[in-house]
């Protein structure tokens, strides 16, 4: 039962070749058969009996003609992107956020659940399926669900190691609950892994081979694609930095370690930051806040200028700079793009970051590594959950248009 993004392999050469021609037009646009055979390799003849598959079952559309080659006019095709939609469910702690979303990443609609606590996370799975299959059931566009769960997740059994501060939640078995609970299938990724995947598949002027998503929201963590493939490990757990000690006699974590890079800047620890007394009154009765709505308003005020607001934003920016320079020395991508809820902090934390990683790194590596804020429009961990299932529909499309896959007679 074990589910991974990464996972999907066609199961036949025709299946393969369908994926191929819609991977082309999801990544390149309008295009015509000529552009497309170029491309994949496939011959026109090809190319056509495939297309004109994938026409008839409404994946792919003509849409007039294209300027070709010596002047000749071709016919363009286009992925009906906005034909198919996918339910997007965010599983962060405190919060569980749902967004219904087009095959181009579009969002159409965001709910918000209540906050969880401990006591309420049975109640919540339980809410959670019922709103699923009730959105199911009133819209035929959708064609499966991804969802995004925070690390360590063990893929190989469906469950999270250890979640800080809502140790409930390891008690969920994910596969066990919500595999088979909807009429349509369902896939779960780590939350930093998904966010890594929106970022390939929806974010712009990304290179999509290689780039680290380094979440940092209520917990830490980062997806990292080498090659084009996320990077996932033995048991799901890889590439798990918000458990990477960076001071080894530093702060205890409910993981077992001491000195976790989460225990210095998620949300938790910003707000244990602004109760500190050389930091009271930064943010107005702070202690009363949920971390998440703490660092926002703290954040507000760095943006407005407020000089305490941007001392305390650079001093969370130099752990997050910490995660950096083990990013880049651990896993050398060419792009390394902050995301979640501390993002938020914009271009003081951006600049503060940039600077220590610099002091820090070789210049060879920072030269050649980028480091850039999320540009998604929606959440990246809820786009995310959303680009879990796309890419399934684009490695598997006969999987989700009934009748594609089965020969004519």
């Amino acid at each position: 039962m074990k589910q991974s993004a990464s996972e999907g392999t066609p199961s036949s050469m025709s299946e393969l070749n369908r994926s191929r021609i819609i991977n082309f037009l999801f990544h390149h646009g309008i295009s015509s058969r000529a552009q497309i055979a170029k491309a994949t390799g496939l011959t026109a003849a090809a190319i056509t009996k495939i297309t004109a598959r994938l026409i008839e079952y409404g994946v792919i559309s003509e849409t007039g003609d294209l300027e070709g080659a010596l002047n000749r006019r071709s016919i363009g095709l286009r992925l009906n992107n906005a034909r198919y939609q996918v339910i997007a469910v965010k599983f962060a702690r405190s919060l569980v956020q749902i967004g219904i979303f087009d095959l181009s990443g579009s969002c159409k609609e965001i709910h918000d659940f209540p906050p969880i606590h401990n006591n309420d996370v049975v109640d919540a799975v339980m809410n959670l399926k019922q709103y699923i299959n009730e959105t199911i059931a009133r819209n035929g566009s959708i064609v499966a669900v991804g969802m995004a769960v925070p690390g360590p997740y063990l893929s190989d059994e469906g469950r999270i190691a250890s979640v800080t501060t809502m140790q409930m939640w390891e008690k969920v078995n994910f596969l066990r609950e919500f595999h088979d609970a909807f009429a349509v299938p369902t896939f779960i990724e780590h939350d930093a892994r998904s966010g890594a995947l929106a970022q390939s598949l929806f974010g712009s002027q990304i290179d999509g081979n290689s780039l680290a998503y380094y979440l940092i929201g209520e917990g830490v963590g980062m997806g990292v694609i080498d090659g084009g493939a996320l990077i996932c490990g033995s048991r799901g757990t890889a590439t798990e930095i918000g458990h990477i000690s960076i001071d080894v006699d530093g702060k205890p974590c409910e993981c077992g370690n001491f000195g976790c890079l989460e225990c210095y800047c998620s949300t938790r620890a910003v707000k244990e930051m602004l109760l500190k007394p050389e930091n009271r009154g930064i943010v107005e009765h702070v202690e009363t806040l949920l971390p998440r709505e703490a660092c926002k308003r703290l954040f507000v005020k760095s943006s407005a200028g407020s000089a305490k607001a941007q001392r305390v934003v650079r001093e969370i920016s130099r752990y997050i700079a910490y995660g950096c320079v083990n990013i880049i020395n651990g896993y050398n991508p060419r792009q390394i793009i902050i995301g979640d809820i501390l993002s938020q902090a914009g271009q003081t934390m951006l600049d503060e970051v940039k600077r220590i990683v610099a002091e820090r790194v070789l210049p060879e590596l920072m030269d050649s590594t980028s480091i850039v804020l999320s540009d998604l429009p929606t959440d990246a961990t809820l786009t995310g959950a959303a680009a879990v299932a796309t890419n399934q529909f684009l490695r598997n499309p006969s999987r989700f248009v009934e009748g594609m896959d089965t020969p004519k007679r």
